[in-house]
């Protein structure tokens, strides 16, 4: 239930929607607010996106994008000393406990993907998790995956659309294959067991997102990441023969050979803290995001194991990064109540009519702006002009008008279309066919990653990422639905094009961390203290105070061997 303080402006928020419900219903949804211009987004961009703060980057000082201006969050995890000592491991490396042909490092739709598919082209494929598999951000994801499969779509459109929301930052290569590929995922994804929305007539149900010119946005329910990631992990499970899991065991560092390629991993057993030596001919990065790292202080929509880590290996190892400047803030991260601070309240609920208004109850921007735009014009309404309202806690948000939706569309919708979100918030009493809900930006994607091909190859023989953990797709900011798309498409194309690489590969040659010991000489010039180490696996939470009369798990501290 909303505090009292709040129920004035609630009542404003009723008092306006006739007038906007009117305006909706005559003008279209499309005209119910006026676009910004080209000139008037790139304006609120600087002013108020938290990306353009004065502290938001500083210049990495090693590895090969030394001297590029970057996430300062993400600056310091790679100016950090590495878990393992090299020595202690090198021993081991001349009798690896594993083998396998491809590894995928990470356990959700990306990783999954890519196993199948690896499996699929003839390799043996090892799959590790730092938790279990389909314990990720893909499973949260809620609102739809793009793909143009009406008549009135196609991927040249889709394609536009992304370039246009990326600021055309995006890698065309990477826009190519995303939009190409979509209708043949979307096919892929249903002959496995994806229930996708659908019309009475049993064609797909599509609906707008953020930034897109045609409705192709395919959905299940609001929880289309779960839907997804449900099948392809039953898919692995069939499979077990060829595709071994492992949960609980993030990698810790990548191994190399004498040619300069990736040859495997260095893995730890979370729960009987083990290190395992993997050799493999390939290896293919699925780790996610860096949401846990809460830049510029967000909360974030992230799952507990988004910390980067695939960033930091790969870049040890001496893979370029692309666009790890940008980060991405999701308009409508919920701000009230606050026990579900930063969780996301998904793009679908404004594609399906739903509109920002501030404290008075109007509208003040177009509610289907890219969702950096949009975040943009949601901060400057709180902090420049005042808009806002304020939480118990002090933090600030905006009404989402959910009710309006049933006006819009017809009574019953939100319950059939937003089901988990009616769910959530009625755990606090707030019923959302009833009441708007209070929102603000949230932490919720890493626009950049490691530099890749369309074949998902990084410049380091060997390794191959996909899905958040790869760099250049979305350019400098994402539109809805990409990212189911994204690591869909780059999953499986990673674990194709890997497989190959590595049936092809007839000489293995010996393991070994020499990359390890270049890195740490450089971090030891920087000076950066010892208790500094990644990657970060898990995000320490604990207090200094408490840590320090109390064992915590080693994750959370020192460098091991």
């Amino acid at each position: 239930m909303y505090p009292s303080y709040m129920h004035e402006s609630l009542k404003l928020v009723e008092q306006t929607r006739p007038a906007r419900l009117k305006i909706a219903r005559e003008k279209g949804r499309s005209k119910i607010f006026p676009s910004m211009t080209a000139e008037e987004r790139e304006d609120v961009l600087h002013k108020f996106h938290p990306d353009y703060k004065k502290d938001a980057k500083h210049a990495v000082r090693i590895g090969p994008n030394a001297g590029e201006e970057i996430t300062t969050e993400v600056a310091d995890i790679l100016e950090s000393w590495p878990r393992i000592n090299p020595d202690t491991f090198e021993p081991m490396l001349k009798k690896p406990d594993m083998e396998t042909d491809v590894l995928v490092v990470g356990g959700g739709s990306a990783g999954a993907s890519a196993a199948l598919l690896a499996e699929q082209t003839g390799a043996r494929v090892l799959l590790v998790t730092k938790l279990r598999l389909g314990d990720s951000n893909s499973v949260m994801a809620q609102g739809g995956i793009q793909a143009a499969v009406n008549p009135q779509d196609s991927p040249v459109r889709h394609y536009l659309d992304v370039m246009g929301g990326g600021h055309f930052d995006n890698k065309p290569e990477l826009v190519e294959a995303l939009a190409m590929d979509a209708p043949l995922v979307v096919e892929w994804l249903t002959e496995l067991g994806v229930m996708f929305d659908r019309l009475p007539d049993g064609k797909l149900k599509t609906r707008h997102g953020g930034g897109t010119s045609r409705t192709r946005m395919l959905s299940c329910k609001d929880y289309t990441g779960s839907g997804i990631l449900r099948v392809l992990r039953d898919e692995i499970e069939c499979r077990n023969e060829r595709i071994r899991v492992m949960d609980f065991t993030p990698a810790v560092e990548l191994l190399m050979d004498a040619e300069g390629r990736v040859a495997g991993a260095i893995v730890q057993n979370f729960e009987t803290d083990e290190y395992f030596i993997v050799r493999a001919k390939a290896v293919v990065m699925a780790t996610g995001g860096l949401g846990r790292l809460h830049t510029q202080g967000f909360p974030t929509t992230n799952h507990y194991g988004a910390t980067c880590d695939g960033v930091v290996l790969g870049y040890r190892a001496g893979a370029k990064m692309l666009y790890m400047d940008s980060v991405q803030y999701h308009p409508t991260g919920a701000v009230y109540p606050e026990q579900i601070l930063g969780f996301l309240v998904t793009e679908k609920v404004r594609g399906l009519g739903g509109q920002p208004v501030n404290k008075e109850g109007n509208l003040f921007v177009f509610p289907l702006e890219p969702r950096d735009v949009e975040a943009s014009a949601f901060i400057r309404e709180c902090l420049e002009r005042n808009n806002g309202i304020a939480t118990p806690s002090g933090q600030q948000g905006i009404w989402l008008d959910s009710p309006i939706i049933e006006e819009l569309e017809k009574p019953g919708t939100i319950e059939r279309e937003l089901p988990a979100m009616v769910r959530q918030f009625k755990r606090f009493g707030i019923d959302i066919t009833k009441e708007p809900m209070l929102v603000y930006p949230t932490l919720h994607f890493q626009n950049g990653g490691l530099d890749v091909n369309a074949q998902c190859e990084t410049n380091i023989p060997g390794l191959y990422a996909a899905g958040e953990v790869q760099g250049g797709t979305h350019g400098r900011n994402r539109l809805m639905g990409n990212s189911q798309l994204e690591i869909t498409v780059f999953g499986r194309r990673a674990g194709k094009f890997a497989a190959e690489y590595a049936l092809a590969l007839k000489k293995e040659l010996p393991l070994n961390l020499d990359h390890v010991r270049a890195f740490s000489k450089e971090v030891q010039k920087l000076g950066i203290d010892r208790s500094r180490v990644s990657p970060i696996l898990l995000p320490d939470y604990i207090p200094s105070h408490i840590k320090e009369k109390q064992m915590t798990s080693h994750y959370l501290g020192t460098v091991r061997g």
